[in-house]
């Protein structure tokens, strides 16, 4: 009786803990950011990108995000290299005029303004990171040269941030100046709203959707992040191709050797009965 009344005293000692523990699991799991996988064109071995779309996407970066968010990694001549957005050279010193960049010193000691080429990085929305803090209550606009490498889920993440926009949930607490969003951990950001149907008309005739901003800026993100990602599809599509061949030979070959060392074997074996 002693032994059954420990038993069940260990049970109960087992069994509690785990039943409160059930609830907070199920509120933290409740809290988890939502991010849905989306269908890429340059995902898979064979993946490629889509011109157009980061045409398209430059310009949202260009006309929303760049006026807090800088790229110090790129520079304006990428734009029109193979397996990016590929705008002509035409298009990309245009693109490049457009921003006024700092340069200098001249003749007298001063720095000037002049027109961006080709050649210049991205121009930062500030000068210096204490200028942005300042701009934005404190917070620090991230870079966006490879956020869809440092963000995990990459090009669904930032699809999912953008279009993760809405009312808090009845009960849910928000800080002042934050905005509810289902995709960011915590569920509020700083940054307000950015995108919204109908805010940007694409000359294409693409349907100017939050659904296609946040998916044409998100893939032009992921070039940004990774711009030589056709070539190295294209590089590992020769090398498997190369392997398999290389396979097929070595087998050929195999064959080719161990058939001769098996027949002569065979022989060997086969002429003490002869001589008999």
């Amino acid at each position: 009786m002693r032994m059954a009344g420990l038993s069940e005293a260990f049970s109960l000692a087992l069994a509690l803990p785990l039943a409160l523990a059930l609830p907070v699991t199920g509120a933290l799991a409740s809290d988890e950011p939502k991010t849905e996988s989306q269908s890429w064109t340059f995902t898979g071995p064979l993946g490629s990108f889509d011109n157009l779309q980061l045409q398209r996407g430059y310009r949202i970066y260009k006309d929303v995000c760049s006026g807090c968010h800088s790229m110090r990694l790129l520079s304006y001549r990428n734009l029109g290299e193979p397996g990016g957005p590929e705008f002509s050279p035409e298009e990309v010193e245009a693109i490049a005029a457009q921003a006024q960049i700092t340069d200098g010193p001249n003749d007298k000691g001063e720095m000037f303004q002049r027109p961006g080429r080709p050649s210049d990085l991205f121009r930062s929305p500030y000068a210096n990171d204490a200028v942005a803090r300042s701009m934005n209550k404190g917070a620090l606009p991230p870079d966006l040269s490879v956020m869809a490498k440092a963000r995990q889920g990459g090009p669904d993440y930032i699809y999912s941030l953008l279009t993760g926009y809405a009312k808090p949930p009845a009960g849910f607490e928000m800080t002042p100046g934050m905005q509810y969003n289902a995709a960011f951990p915590g569920h509020q950001i700083a940054m307000p709203q950015p995108l919204f149907d109908g805010s940007i008309r694409y000359a294409d005739g693409t349907a100017p959707t939050l659904d296609n901003y946040a998916r044409d800026v998100s893939a032009f993100l992921m070039w940004a992040a990774e711009p030589k990602l056709e070539q190295r599809h294209q590089l590992g599509a020769r090398v498997m191709a190369f392997l398999a061949v290389f396979a097929v030979i070595l087998f050929i070959a195999k064959r080719t050797v161990w058939s001769g060392l098996h027949a002569k074997r065979r022989r060997k074996r086969a002429a003490p009965s002869t001589a008999a």
